[in-house]
């Protein structure tokens, strides 16, 4: 028996919605990570949230073309200022160098740089020449990596405190054996991110080798589906090196020869310019994404095109210049393909089409915001109700999913960043075969707004006017 007053406790009727990440770009690449303090695993999603954190455990150098992560790395957290982004990095100090002849160096201020490149772990330092004993690193001399060059540096009351030159010989790090397999492997590696850095990106991006139709299939094929359940876009550079499209009226050909038409992707050109650095398109594109996702509430609901970019000028890999009138630029756009423009205001994005434009004209499938809607939702949905899996399959259950997801969606609506949207359990797609074997399908009704890329104005002379004024 009981006696007193008791209180249980029941579980809410509705859940609480578990909204998907946006605008977080997941980065495949090469990092100098042989110059990080604490280097980041290879081909492991690595999460970072500001420059020094990136620093930290990738390094960093403005030789973009060797290591191609740190475009990336620059643009997101220095020009855009967005944050968080995971890398990737695919090249291992370990196995990918050569080395380089011991030589003799003279020493400026007690000091000898070299070349940043130059591996410090393999560092072997002596007074004099190559039959002498190495040199004690931290007692008699210090190495460290500083503005573009690994420095050595004799110190005061070491062996070598005296000496005027020292005999140096070390490995230095070799990309040139970096190729698409490794890119590959590292853009596989999405599937992780949510076991390592528990956020699932929706951006896939890899300068310097989105180009390429192995890579870009990849690309598509992980951004389509992430843990075989998830979704992302991937932004793919199209060739305008001396190989590839260097005009406007080429580029068209160029993303067809690469079979650059899925949905999950988007196909931008040229590349851009700010001073003296230069960005693939992907990349600032990405940064672009980021932060016009942050400016309404990370939902993705808003096109990036005429947003500005962080840049002065477009141009191709070469950097030479490109200048796109507003019809060469349209012309690009329909053919699913992003550039630069500058028109009215500066440089901005330009263009609304996924890469999958012209030749699949579903609105969910080619529309850059709608599309990317369809993801957020679906992504936001299955963490959501990931909890309700293996869940006892009653009127209970199907009321709180309904009713949590109706609740989430017309909150979407009140924000206006759905025209509309419902949740309805048909008969029709829940034969009772599929409902004894547990399997139930939830219709989600949405409507995301479409972008207004053409607003036109109808001008009439009216001679009414003309009458009542003279009258």
């Amino acid at each position: 028996m009981k006696h007193g007053v008791y209180v249980r406790e029941q579980k809410t009727s509705v859940s609480t919605p578990v909204v998907a990440e946006s605008g977080v770009p997941f980065v495949v690449g090469t990092a100098p990570v042989h110059s990080a303090e604490s280097p980041a695993a290879l081909f492991t999603p690595v999460l970072c949230t500001d420059w020094e954190d990136a620093v930290k455990k990738l390094g960093y150098s403005d030789d973009w073309k060797t290591y191609t992560i740190c475009e990336a790395m620059y643009s997101h957290f220095k020009l855009f200022q967005r944050q968080p982004i995971i890398f990737c990095n695919v090249l291992d100090p370990s196995t990918n160098k050569e080395a380089v002849a011991g030589a003799e160096v003279t020493l400026s201020g007690k000091q000898a740089k070299l070349p940043f490149d130059a591996i410090l772990s393999s560092l072997v330092v002596k007074s004099a020449s190559s039959s002498e004993s190495p040199l004690v690193k931290d007692t008699d001399y210090a190495a460290y990596y500083s503005d573009g060059s690994l420095i050595v540096e004799t110190i005061e009351g070491g062996a070598a405190k005296d000496a005027t030159k020292l005999f140096i010989s070390y490995d230095k790090v070799k990309t040139t054996e970096i190729g698409d397999d490794d890119i590959v492997k590292g853009i596989e590696a999405i599937d992780l991110c949510m076991a390592t850095v528990s956020i699932t990106p929706d951006l896939i991006i890899a300068p310097g080798w989105s180009h390429t139709s192995t890579v870009q299939a990849v690309m598509a094929a992980k951004a389509e589906v992430i843990n075989g359940i998830l979704g992302a876009k991937s932004i793919c550079d199209i060739d305008c090196s001396a190989s590839g499209a260097r005009s406007y009226d080429a580029v068209a050909a160029k993303k067809s020869a690469t079979n650059l038409i899925d949905p999950a992707q988007i196909a931008v050109w040229p590349q851009v310019k700010l001073g003296s650095k230069q960005f693939h398109l992907s990349t600032q594109l990405a940064g672009l994404m980021a932060k016009v996702d942050s400016g309404n509430d990370g939902v993705p609901y808003e096109s990036p095109s005429n947003k500005a970019l962080q840049c002065d000028g477009a141009c191709l890999e070469d950097g030479t210049d490109v200048t796109l009138t507003l019809e060469q630029a349209n012309i690009l756009n329909a053919n699913g393909i992003c550039t630069a423009l500058k028109f009215m205001n500066g440089f901005v994005a330009w263009g609304n089409y996924t890469a999958c434009y012209p030749s699949n004209t579903d609105i969910k499938d080619y529309f850059i915001p709608i599309s990317r809607m369809f993801k957020w939702v679906g992504n936001s949905l299955i963490k959501t109700f990931w909890s309700k899996t293996d869940s006892p399959m009653n009127r209970r259950l199907l009321d709180n999913i309904k009713d949590s997801a109706n609740n989430w969606l017309a909150g979407l609506v009140g924000s206006e960043y759905l025209l509309g949207a419902r949740v309805e359990i048909l008969d029709s797609e829940n034969p009772m075969t599929d409902l004894m074997a547990g399997i139930v399908r939830i219709h989600i009704y949405m409507t995301p707004p479409s972008p207004a890329q053409e607003i036109d104005f109808v001008l009439e002379y009216d001679t009414d006017y003309v009458q009542s004024a003279l009258a």
